[in-house]
């Protein structure tokens, strides 16, 4: 078992690499082949001169052909090094480690809350088929999935912030650290109350779904009617046949959602003014910021392959038949 999962590793590793370096072909490429640049967006500046443009361009290393430019930007990503912001001058990999902190806490939470609400409310709907529960629980889902988080974001601002003014507008902290350990950490926890409740009912509705349709197929199989003809209750039912055959699904969901921790916060994030993943995206599109957008990019791509791998081994411990295939 060891020597396969061993084997595994390695195909995967190598899988990997190569899907990596398509990526970074493709995102390096449609990048700075897009119409205007960070410097025609520094020609805003009426003092700028030609010549100052082109003394940019040697320091950012514009001057060069775009194949050398892919195959130096290849060789520094290589050894984790992303370059250089065009906006503020400070390392890329700094800005994005600054932001991470932010962005996976907000994402975490949302995706735990979403999972396990869309898990038990799934399972609920189907047991309780055409009952007065299942309606309102498909319902709900169906509204969820179907209202614009930006939307829900801005009602929620209005109400909870402006009208009631019970949860800021905007930011992460009211107060500095000199407060005290748990009242920062409170203060930080009522900013990100808002965020993280767009998120979670925007993204449960979906899932919900989902847990549902395959619920509803478990429950027709053969072998649920022989288990309730041996008198087996729900509770049985629901931790020996239904969670089981669930698990495979929802854990290569589980698996893709993770590039969702890092990008995925981008219009909720600029609504909010939370300074995340997300709005550094947002604002290094705005300024042609490229070393800053590839980076995210390069991170986003790594994370769903990871997503990927790691959904696979737990599907290979999991389940038997993915072992004799494998």
């Amino acid at each position: 078992m060891l020597n396969q999962v061993f084997s595994i590793a390695r195909e995967k590793l190598l899988y990997v690499i190569l899907m990596l370096f398509i990526i970074s072909i493709i995102s390096f490429f449609a990048v700075n082949l897009a119409p205007n640049s960070f410097l025609n967006a520094g020609e805003l500046n009426p003092n700028i001169t030609p010549e100052q443009i082109e003394h940019l361009k040697v320091i950012y290393g514009l001057d060069k052909t775009l194949i050398e430019r892919y195959f130096s930007w290849v060789g520094a990503i290589a050894t984790l090094d992303f370059g250089y912001s065009f906006t503020t001058g400070k390392a890329v990999s700094e800005e994005i480690l600054v932001r991470v902190p932010i962005t996976l806490t907000i994402n975490l939470v949302s995706m735990v809350f979403i999972f396990l609400l869309s898990i038990f409310a799934g399972i609920y709907s189907a047991i309780n088929l055409h009952t007065a529960k299942d309606k309102v629980i498909k319902q709900s889902a169906l509204v969820s999935y179907a209202f614009p988080s930006f939307y829900l974001a801005l009602l929620f601002i209005i109400l909870f912030a402006v009208e009631l003014k019970l949860f800021p507008i905007s930011g992460l902290h009211s107060v500095d650290e000199s407060v005290g350990f748990f009242p920062y950490y409170l203060d930080y926890a009522w900013h990100l109350f808002l965020p993280i409740a767009v998120i979670i009912i925007g993204g449960v509705g979906s899932l919900t779904l989902y847990v549902r349709s395959l619920s509803l197929e478990i429950l027709k199989s053969d072998y649920i009617f022989y288990a309730k003809s041996r008198g087996f209750g729900t509770k049985r039912l629901l931790f020996s046949y239904i969670i089981p055959n669930l698990s495979p699904p929802i854990i290569t969901i589980l698996g893709l959602s993770l590039p969702g921790l890092i990008g995925g916060s981008v219009i909720l994030e600029s609504i909010f003014g939370i300074d995340g993943m997300g709005l550094l995206f947002y604002k290094s599109a705005l300024s042609r910021d490229y070393p800053v957008i590839m980076g995210i990019l390069i991170i986003g791509a790594f994370l769903t392959l990871l997503g990927n791998i790691i959904a696979d081994l737990i599907l290979l411990k999991l389940n038997p038949y993915f072992r004799r295939e494998s």
